[in-house]
This record gives C-alpha cells, sequence and structure tokens, in this order.
C-alpha cells in the first residue's frame, strides 16, 4: 500500500519526483560512472537555476515541459533494480505461511523451545477469541 499515491502532491514534490526519474533515465543512458556523473552534474544546474522561481504558472510551466523533455529522451530499456517492480528478481522470495512450522519435526521445534511456547500460547489464545467473537463450529460444520 505504500507504493500507492494517496493524496495530492505539492509542487516541490513532483519536481523532487522528476528530478529522480531524469537521474534513473541518465543512468540507462550513460553505463560509464564519469559520463554519468558529468550528465547528472549538468542536469542539476539545470534544477538549480529555476529553483528560486516564485511564478507559480511559471514553475509549472517548466516542470510540464521538463516532464515532457524526459518523455521524449527516455532510454528505450530502462535500467532495473533486480527487486523492483519489472525486475528479474521482484516478489522472487516467498514467504512460508505460518501454518508450515506446525508441521516442523518435534527435534527441529525443540532447538527453539521458548518460540514454540509461547506459539502454542498464542494459538490457544486466538482459538479462544475466535469462538468469542464467531461462537463454536457446530458438529455438521466441523466435518466440512
Amino acid at each position: 500500500m505504500s507504493g500507492l499515491p494517496s493524496g495530492i502532491l505539492s509542487h516541490t514534490r513532483k519536481v523532487q519526483s522528476l528530478y529522480k526519474r531524469s537521474l534513473r533515465n541518465l543512468e540507462s543512458w550513460y553505463d560509464r560512472r564519469h559520463i554519468f556523473r558529468y550528465h547528472a552534474t549538468l542536469l542539476r544546474a539545470r534544477f538549480d537555476k529555476n529553483r528560486n522561481i516564485q511564478d507559480m504558472r511559471m514553475a509549472r510551466d517548466l516542470l510540464v515541459a521538463g516532464e515532457q523533455e524526459l518523455w521524449e529522451k527516455q532510454h528505450y530499456q530502462p535500467k532495473k533494480f533486480a527487486g523492483s517492480p519489472g525486475g528479474c528478481a521482484y516478489e522472487r522470495e516467498v514467504i512460508p505461511p505460518d501454518w508450515v512450522l506446525d508441521y516442523w519435526h518435534p527435534l527441529e521445534k525443540a532447538q527453539y523451545p521458548e518460540y514454540f511456547a509461547r506459539r502454542e500460547q498464542r494459538k490457544k489464545e486466538y482459538v479462544e477469541w475466535w469462538e468469542k467473537t464467531y461462537g463454536k463450529p457446530s458438529a455438521n460444520e466441523a466435518h466440512h
């Protein structure tokens, strides 16, 4: 949920986002670090030149022009981080559900006695809460 937009973005936030996306685009175009840094410095100078503009109409027009320029100069195959959406390892790590621990061998459970004792206590508390909230299942429901 944290990746979803939640509200109106300020002009400053939009400019920051444009700057970061522009840097990532430069990173895709220039694989040699010193060349990338040169172009990143030029990009930063362009942003700093318009930093103190007070006229919001002019600032908005510059932002729209910057978005358009980024769209026109976007890389045909942008770099993606492995763990980011679109990356080769995105959501590759499977997090096992909690019930898997119920099938551990008793010798494995014996290595973590405090954890499994606490876990069993929490399972009992959860069953009590469930029965208090929703009632006990009837005999018919228990067999289905």
